[in-house]
């Protein structure tokens, strides 16, 4: 394993592995390092590179580097009362970086947006060895190219992360979970798609196969006991809502967001339009939590079959493997299968930022066919 000191050193391995034709792999946590098919790269690690380089809480921006792990960016901005908004999730050991690159959101993206929309600007190591900037330390900025919404789920194909910025937000006041229960997939979704689209401002919406139905408002406390209070009287015809305490609900939204109650070898996160997943539920019949409202469905299976993948084409979505055994990683590409045109065009971006394959491991099926394409 390599391990750079700093961003010099960073840089010099990439340059030298491009010169020799070598294939790195970025690591930070290591969390994820199942994702994806097994592959034979040389692996950075990236764990030096951690700590904060600058928080204004007054500006409502944060800079870290990539290793710092994510538990202790999100308890430094809670302790001055803020929040990453697009609410991200991990393992133990998870960094930001990694959370980031993977763009990790919880069940408050269905309303607050996800990683890319929060990532304000980063600085990063191309596959060339050349360190270059991308977007500002501000929050409003309109200048050049918005790379960040490239980098934000790139998986570190596209250049390794040695500083990140991005935009916190004021932590709720207060926060309110409702739950509904004994409801089917299709009432659930009935339920949330009324409550997203209601005035009581209701920032996320989940559902768990066992019919548990979860809306959640947050806010000022006077505005929180209001909205609450009027979403009974506007959701009436489709259930009964009570109030959770929140150390009932915290586990809760977690099985939502995460998907880790499931019981499986094999595991898919399937994003879809919202109104289409009770039907993808009901063709697959496996074990499922749905959440930001429906947009995305968490599946576990024991079958290593695409039945999942197919269903969700035909359906207007995608479904991502997240977890298998090694020999169906080996054979099903991680992300779903795009059009060509939109693979070669992918292809192109990596390919100019990465231009001798340095990050086009087997990972990924699409980073095979990098090496066609001219530099």
């Amino acid at each position: 394993m390599l391990e750079p000191r700093d961003a010099l050193d960073l840089a010099q391995i990439i340059a030298d592995a491009g010169a020799r034709g070598a294939k790195l792999e970025l690591r930070g946590g290591g969390t994820k390092a199942d994702f994806g098919a097994p592959r034979e790269a040389e692996v950075v690690s990236l764990a030096a590179l951690t700590g904060v380089v600058d928080y204004d809480p007054a500006e409502l921006v944060l800079t870290v580097r990539p290793a710092t792990p994510l538990t202790d960016v999100q308890a430094l901005v809670a302790a001055q009362g803020q929040m990453l908004a697009f609410e991200p999730w991990g393992a133990p050991g998870a960094t930001i970086g990694g959370t980031v690159a993977a763009a990790v959101a919880g069940s408050r993206r269905v309303t607050a947006g996800s990683a890319r929309d929060h990532l304000l600007g980063f600085t990063a190591v191309s596959g060339r060895g050349t360190s270059f900037v991308a977007g500002a330390k501000v929050v409003k900025n309109v200048t050049g190219y918005d790379l960040p919404k490239l980098m934000a789920g790139s998986w570190g194909r596209l250049g390794a992360m040695t500083e990140l910025t991005l935009k916190v937000l004021p932590a709720a006041r207060c926060t309110v979970t409702l739950m509904a229960e004994g409801l089917t997939a299709e009432a659930a979704h009935a339920l949330m798609a009324a409550a997203l689209g209601s005035n009581a401002d209701v920032s996320a919406a989940a559902h768990l196969a066992r019919g548990i139905t979860l809306l959640r408002v947050a806010g000022f406390a006077p505005s929180v006991a209001y909205r609450c209070a009027a979403l009974p009287r506007l959701l009436a015809a489709h259930c009964s809502l009570r109030r959770l305490e929140e150390t009932e609900a915290a586990p809760l939204w977690h099985k939502a967001m995460t998907g880790s109650a499931l019981t499986g070898d094999v595991r898919w996160r399937v994003h879809l339009p919202p109104r289409r997943a009770p039907e993808l539920i009901d063709q697959i019949g496996a074990q499922w939590a749905m959440d930001w409202g429906g947009g995305q469905v968490w599946i576990a299976r024991n079958d290593a079959d695409t039945a999942v993948r197919e269903a969700a084409a035909a359906l207007g979505g995608e479904a991502v493997l997240m977890q298998a055994p090694p020999d169906m990683r080996a054979r099903v590409p991680a992300f779903h299968p795009r059009a060509p045109g939109v693979m070669a065009l992918e292809s192109r971006v990596r390919r100019a930022f990465d231009p001798f394959g340095v990050f086009a491991t087997a990972r990924f099926a699409e980073d095979a066919d990098a090496d066609q394409l001219p530099a």
